[in-house]
C-alpha cells in the first residue's frame, strides 16, 4: 500500500509538472509563431497595396504600417519576390530583384502551383505567401521568413531540450523526497497495522473467556434466547477480528502470499459448493458454471477464501427466492470469477465503492444479517495481492454482479 501511494504521489506530481511545462512552452512557442505570421502578413499587404513594391520611408506620406508596427528600416531588411498571373494560369511577370535566394523559374513554379491549388495565403517551404487580385489577374507576393523561422525552431528545439532535462531532474528530486512526503503516511499506516494486531490479541482473550462463561451458564441454568444471541455476538466479533488482522496483513508487504500453482477450477468448485445447502435452505436458488482443468499461481487458501466471501455475500444480500449464480471460464490469459445475485434494489452502474472498509447500502440490513461490511474489503485485498483486478456493478438495479481477472 506504502509503495502504491508513493507511486501514485510521483504520477500526480511528475503529471503536473509535465502539463505545467508543457502548456508554458507551447503558449510560448504558439504567440513566437504567430509573431512571425503576423509581422510576414503586415509586409505582405505593404507590398500587394503597392502593386508588388515594398514602398520606402516617407516623412511626408508615411504609411499606417510604419507607423504602429514596422520599422522604417524594413524596406532594406526585406527579402521578398512577387509573380503575376493571367486567369488562365500563364505567369507575365516575375519579380525577384530583391532576393538572391529565388530564381525566376523557382518562383514560377511556386506561383502556377498555388494557382492551380487555388491557395491565397500560407506558407511555402520557408516563404510567407499571399495572393490578392489585380484587375482580372492575380498578384503573388512572397516574403523570406528564413532567419525568423530558424530562430523559432532554433528557441523550440532548446526549449524542448532543456524541458526535457528539467523534467527529469524534477523526476530525480521528487524520487527521493517523495520517501520524505510520505514518511508521515507510512508510520500512520505501520501504527495502525500495530494496533489492529495488538488489538485482536487483546480482545481474543475476552472473547473466549465470554465464550467459556456463557457454556458454563448453559450448562447450569440450559440454554437461552440470551445465551445463544451472547453466541451470535461472540462470533461475529470474532469473525470480524480475523478479517481486519486479514487485511493488515495484506496490506504489509513483509507478509507476502506464498504463490504455487494449483487447480483453481477445484478450489472454486470445492467452495462455492458448500453454499448450495445454505442457499436451499433459505429458500434460494444456487448455480455454478465452472470451466475445467483451470490452474493459477497463486495462494490457494485465501483463493478458496476470496470464493468464501463472494459467495457468503451473495447469499446474505440476495432477495426471498433470489438467485445465485457462479461463473468461472477462460478469458484470453487470465481466469474470470463472476458472481451475480438478485435483490430487491440496489442503485444502478458502477458499484466498486463496495470494496470501502465497513461501507453497507443497508446498514440495518447488514445488521441483521450478521455483515460487518468489511467482506468484500477482505475480497478486494486478496485480489490485489494477486495483481489481479474486481469490480462489482448493476445493470438494472435489480441485481449485483462481481467479477474477479485474476
Amino acid at each position: 500500500m506504502i509503495k502504491q501511494l508513493r507511486r501514485r504521489f510521483i504520477a500526480i506530481a511528475m503529471c503536473s509538472i509535465v502539463l505545467v511545462l508543457g502548456i508554458i512552452i507551447g503558449a510560448v512557442n504558439f504567440i513566437s509563431f504567430q509573431n512571425i505570421k503576423d509581422s510576414a502578413d503586415v509586409r505582405l499587404e505593404i507590398i500587394t497595396e503597392n502593386d508588388g513594391i515594398f514602398p520606402m520611408f516617407d516623412d511626408k506620406k508615411p504609411l499606417k504600417h510604419f507607423n504602429n508596427k514596422m520599422s522604417p528600416e524594413a524596406p532594406f531588411d526585406t527579402r521578398y519576390f512577387t509573380v503575376t498571373v493571367r486567369p488562365d494560369g500563364t505567369v507575365i511577370e516575375v519579380n525577384t530583384g530583391k532576393i538572391a535566394a529565388v530564381s525566376s523559374e523557382i518562383a514560377t513554379q511556386y506561383a502556377v502551383e498555388l494557382f492551380q491549388k487555388n491557395n491565397t495565403v500560407g506558407f511555402v517551404d520557408t516563404y510567407r505567401y499571399k495572393a490578392v487580385s489585380v484587375g482580372k489577374n492575380t498578384l503573388y507576393a512572397f516574403v523570406d521568413c528564413e532567419r525568423e523561422l530558424s530562430t523559432f525552431f532554433t528557441f523550440l528545439l532548446t526549449s524542448l531540450g532543456i524541458s526535457i532535462v528539467g523534467i527529469f531532474a524534477v523526476f530525480v528530486l521528487v524520487f527521493f523526497l517523495s520517501k520524505i512526503v510520505t514518511k508521515t503516511a507510512v508510520q500512520s499506516a505501520q501504527k495502525q497495522k500495530m494496533f489492529i494486531t495488538d488489538a485482536s490479541h487483546e480482545i481474543k482473550t475476552p472473547l473466549t473467556i465470554i465464550d467459556a462463561n456463557t457454556e458454563i451458564i448453559e450448562m447450569e441454568h440450559g440454554e437461552s434466547e440470551w445465551t445463544r444471541s451472547t453466541r451470535n455476538q461472540i462470533h461475529r466479533l470474532a469473525e470480524l477480528t480475523n478479517k481486519l488482522v486479514m487485511l493488515a496483513k495484506l496490506d504489509e508487504n513483509e507478509n507476502a502470499l506464498l504463490m504455487s500453482d494449483f487447480s483453481l477450477s477445484q478450489a472454486v468448485e470445492e467452495t462455492a459448493s458448500e453454499f448450495e445447502a445454505l442457499s436451499k435452505a433459505n429458500g434460494k436458488e444456487f448455480e455454478m458454471q465452472i470451466q475445467d482443468n483451470l490452474t493459477l499461481c497463486g495462494e490457494e487458501k485465501s483463493i478458496r477464501q476470496l470464493v468464501s466471501l463472494l459467495c457468503e455475500n451473495a447469499v446474505k444480500y440476495s432477495n426471498d427466492g433470489g438467485q445465485i449464480q457462479l461463473t468461472l471460464a477462460k478469458t484470453g490469459k487470465k481466469n474470470t470469477l463472476t458472481v451475480y445475485n438478485t435483490v430487491d434494489e440496489i442503485q444502478k452502474g458502477n458499484l466498486d465503492i463496495l470494496f470501502e472498509r465497513f461501507y453497507r447500502t443497508d446498514a440495518s440490513r447488514s445488521s441483521q444479517s450478521g455483515g460487518h461490511g468489511i467482506g468484500l474489503s477482505v475480497a478486494k485485498a486478496i485480489v490485489s495481492a494477486h495483481k489481479g483486478k474486481i469490480t462489482a456493478k448493476s445493470t438494472d438495479g435489480k441485481s449485483l454482479v462481481i467479477t474477479v481477472i485474476i
